[in-house]
């Protein structure tokens, strides 16, 4: 089924993480990372949060990290970023 929607996506010109539910991340220089459709939230600390999502693993990396905003479909997080890493 993911097949026929991936090739419908690119076809219609449709935006993936709306029809696919993906990810989509958004970094604002280093000081903030807005993820969007993200599953769980499985690891947070002051240096590291790590979230689930449709597409694997991300841990993001820094200094500092809060969580600005969280709701089931969006998490902001700000502080100095230093490495964002996909599993």
């Amino acid at each position: 089924m993911r097949g026929i929607k991936e090739k419908m996506t690119a076809v219609l010109s449709l935006p993936k993480d709306i029809v696919l539910d993906m990810p989509l991340v958004t970094a604002m220089g280093r000081g903030e990372i807005n993820i969007e459709n993200y599953k769980n939230l499985l690891e947070f600390t002051e240096t590291m949060v790590r979230v689930s999502t449709k597409d694997g693993n991300m841990t993001i990396e820094g200094e500092r990290l809060s969580l600005r905003q969280i709701t089931t479909e969006n998490l902001l997080i700000s502080g100095r970023i230093t490495g964002i890493f996909y599993t």
